[in-house]
């Protein structure tokens, strides 16, 4: 199953069904009105589900954010672009959980990975924080569920190291 998305193709090899989550054709079966974030593929395995978020851009697209954090002295690489980074991360995935509870498609553990354009430095860094605020794993005591079964953050060359079985290109 091959999924084009935000300029990569991705072979999920052995899913039922893999599609672009975030369709903004209103014509689609993946077209979602209601004005939440949305993670940009979602691949249905036998026992689980996998989002993928792909950030080719390591900065807000939106122009009065760019402004006002350039305003603030912020470059690249700094602390209010990571931490932008992290929270549109973190509510693409929370948004996309809830679209899929409201479509009664949760019957599965759900996989997160995100595939950016970051240095093999702040793969780390963005994985354990995303891990924390997702959460990860069951966070109380009352929960019978996790968000997330596991979390995972790539560059392209990560990916292809940890994900063989899922063939990804550049398709520009």
């Amino acid at each position: 199953m091959r999924v084009v998305s935000d300029g990569f193709q991705i072979d999920f090899r052995g899913a039922i069904e893999a599609f672009k989550f975030d369709d903004t054709d209103p014509a689609s079966p993946h077209f979602h009105k209601a004005p939440m974030k949305a993670v940009d593929i979602i691949a249905e395995f036998k026992n689980e589900y996998v989002f993928v978020e792909i950030k080719t851009q390591y900065f807000p697209e939106d122009a009065e954010e760019i402004d006002r954090l350039t305003s603030a002295g912020q470059l690249p690489g700094q602390p209010a672009y990571f931490k932008w980074l992290k929270e549109y991360l973190k509510y693409k995935f929370r948004d996309s959980l809830l679209y899929r509870l409201a479509e009664g498609k949760l019957d599965k553990p759900v996989r997160y990975i995100c595939l950016l354009n970051v240095e093999d430095g702040l793969i780390l860094k963005i994985k354990s924080d995303l891990k924390k605020e997702l959460p990860v794993g069951l966070a109380g005591p009352r929960w019978k569920t996790g968000l997330a079964i596991s979390c995972h953050v790539h560059n392209l060359a990560s990916w292809r190291r940890n994900h063989p079985g899922w063939p990804v290109r550049i398709c520009r």
